[in-house]
């Protein structure tokens, strides 16, 4: 039987290049879906899953991140004052209890392999989850819970994966797909973003996994891989000769926070699943229909291409 999994890490040190320049001095965990953080999402998920500690791997201009789970006092006194009682209530519920949080630094941003290895010592020798915040899934049944009823019955390492086009396949580690069970899928092997003829299918990994403690000593050795970075997916499979590996094909929609349009589909579809919202944004939606005028714009509108300045204002001088 497999051994129950306890900690989660969270690798929160990445600089969200993709939603600049929203994330200039924004962390793009704390970017909110809604009224809630991306971060807190995953939090929340990975208590839902039993998960008793978490572990933040964060970098410089990160610290927001870990004061957003700590108590603001200034803001429930006034909260108190003001006789706001369901809002207090609201930012308190889902704070974890003192002594579950752990943080360290990422000095140097060398990949998401790298930053699950600087959570090495505060995990120990015991299996453990990661959770990229980015990569939010909106499920009944929380994604990490899914599968961890699943790796009580598989052991080893275990990944999300869901289908994606085969035009996409390059933007994400892909299963080499063995015999599939259920929503379990044995893997061959893994590849970190291949290109479209060379994918050994169409299986993508996303942001959840379960890993054996194991991985750090293959995450000390590896080289660097897809864009000169270490690679979680190289590491892991460099263990399947000692520890196998399984894809789980969760049920739930995944939203890529990380990316403009992504992180614009799930804030419509989670307000859409609020009571208390989605009347007004359903209104809102069918305001803006109707086919409008491109032209009618009372500000500059920023390049869609995330690495090109926005236009010059002084062009016309």
């Amino acid at each position: 039987m497999a051994k129950l999994v306890r900690k989660a890490v969270f690798p929160v040190a990445g600089m969200g290049t993709r939603l600049l320049p929203a994330t200039k001095a924004m962390p793009k965990e704390m970017v909110p879906i809604v009224d809630t953080p991306l971060i807190q999402y995953a939090l929340e998920e990975a208590r839902a899953a039993g998960i008793e500690e978490f572990i933040f791997v964060t970098a410089r201009g990160k610290t927001v991140i870990e004061d957003h789970f700590d108590v603001n006092y200034e803001l429930s006194h006034v909260l108190v004052e003001r006789d706001k009682a369901a809002v207090l209530e609201a930012i308190r519920h889902w704070m974890p209890e003192p002594g579950q949080l752990a943080f360290t630094r990422q000095q140097r941003p060398l990949g998401l392999g790298h930053a699950v290895w600087c959570a090495r010592n505060m995990i120990g020798d015991e299996p453990f989850a990661v959770l990229l915040a980015d990569d939010l899934i909106d499920a009944k049944r929380p994604c990490l819970q899914q599968m961890l009823d699943a790796h009580g019955e598989t052991g080893g390492n275990m990944v999300a994966v869901m289908e994606v086009p085969a035009a996409e396949v390059g933007r994400y580690g892909i299963l080499d797909v063995g015999a599939r069970r259920g929503r379990t899928v044995a893997a061959r092997g893994v590849v970190e973003k291949p290109q479209p003829p060379a994918a050994p299918s169409t299986l993508a990994v996303v942001g959840r996994y379960i890993l054996q403690p194991e991985i750090f000593a293959h995450l000390e050795s590896v080289q660097p891989g897809a864009g000169n970075e270490i690679q979680l997916t190289d590491a892991i499979a460099r263990m399947m000769e000692s520890c196998p590996l399984t894809g789980y094909i969760f049920e739930g929609q995944r939203f890529d926070c990380g990316d403009r349009l992504g992180f614009l589909e799930a804030n419509i579809a989670l307000s859409l699943a609020r009571p208390d919202v989605a009347p007004a944004v359903e209104r809102m939606i069918e305001r803006y229909r109707p086919a409008r005028p491109a032209a009618r714009r009372s500000v500059v509108a920023p390049s869609r291409d995330a690495g090109a300045p926005p236009p010059s204002l002084a062009a016309k001088a």
